[in-house]
């Protein structure tokens, strides 16, 4: 999974081949308008103020296209306060995409290659569609617990082997117990990279939005074949050894896996909610308003706002969830967790 995502040059996200939008294989919420953005920004500045108010660091893991940080940072720029106070880095994986971030965005931003390259700091590290991309082991639960090897015989082949003590011990670590016969995704990158932010991050939040459940939901019988699925020219499949170094391969969050190895190294988990409460409890709703309200064309505004209260309320808004975790912040009560509860998402709220 690795090879076929990142092998220089001829890797999914390391080729010159479209990946995002309509002659790519799949849409991102930034790439519906600049809302996301500056709901996002809107989120940044309730935690700029509960770190303090003082020097502010943004680190984005996969930026893309650089769409969302170009929204951040523009609607950030309107808080002179904050935008004078505030560091930006993204962190990216794939050369041709760190090439056309740096066409689209001209301030602010500085590119890095890992989270060590930069002293211990006070702000929020995030990722929109990250983690669902780092490579994972698959497994499958028979007499102990094997892992899905791949071999070559004039095609691709899957051998099973008995898994690595890491493997058993990530399942002993979060209480899952795998039925017999049972196949799942393990994804160790992920509580490497949750121990990383961890650790260099002094005061202020962790934000990751993605595909995937808690261990709960993640290890049920309707789930028994796995999550692993691939994008290609916007369809989905799950056959990874077909279009290789042409299609995406994603494999859903355990997101009580971020918690577990979060809290572990000295984050506190502040929620796990849907993209849309995030959304909504930052002022979606008022802010599309607004800005559809200086469009001319009012029937095409009123079929914009329509079309994006459906797309990132109920639809990505309902497939994408949020983990919210921080560290060194007392009573970090943040506007989403505390207006959760009473905001509804039913489809007559949302399409009224």
């Amino acid at each position: 999974m690795e090879m076929c995502l990142y092998y220089p040059g001829t890797g999914y996200y390391t080729s010159s081949r479209e990946k995002i939008g309509i002659n790519g294989d799949y849409y991102t919420s930034p790439d519906t308008g600049t809302v996301f953005g500056a709901m996002l920004g809107r989120q940044f500045e309730e935690m700029w103020q509960l770190t303090g108010k003082k020097g502010f660091t943004i680190v984005e893991y996969g930026a893309g296209k650089g769409l969302l940080s170009h929204d951040i940072l523009e609607f950030l720029s309107s808080n002179t306060e904050l935008y004078s106070r505030l560091t930006y880095f993204i962190i990216e994986k794939s050369p041709e995409l760190r090439e056309q971030q740096k066409k689209y965005l001209k301030d602010k931003v500085q590119w890095i290659d890992s989270v060590h390259d930069i002293p211990a700091f006070t702000g929020c590290v995030f990722s929109n569609e990250v983690v669902d991309n780092f490579s994972v082991h698959r497994v499958v639960m028979q007499d102990v617990l094997m892992e899905v090897f791949v071999n070559y015989n004039g095609k691709f082949i899957e051998i099973l082997r008995p898994a690595d003590k890491k493997l058993t011990d990530y399942l002993s670590e979060l209480n899952v117990i795998l039925p017999d016969g049972f196949c799942t995704e393990i994804n160790l990158e992920a509580t490497e990279w949750i121990k990383e932010i961890a650790c260099r991050l002094k005061k202020g939040f962790v934000l990751t939005i993605d595909y995937g459940s808690p261990s709960s939901d993640l290890y049920v019988s309707g789930r028994n074949g796995g999550t692993l699925l691939c994008y290609y020219k916007h369809t989905i499949n799950d056959q990874p050894y077909t279009n290789i170094g042409e299609q995406d391969i994603t494999s859903h969050v355990n997101f009580s896996a971020l918690t577990h190895w979060g809290t572990m190294y000295g984050l506190d988990t502040c929620g796990l909610t849907k993209q849309g409460n995030l959304l909504m409890a930052m002022g979606f709703d008022d802010y599309l308003r607004q800005i559809l309200l200086q469009e001319r064309d009012m029937y095409r505004n009123f079929k914009q706002y329509r079309f994006l209260k459906y797309t990132l309320l109920l639809d990505m808004g309902q497939r994408f969830n949020v983990l919210i975790q921080s560290k060194n912040i007392r009573n970090a009560r943040l506007r989403i967790f505390s207006e959760t509860e009473r905001i509804a998402y039913s489809h007559t709220a949302i399409s009224r």
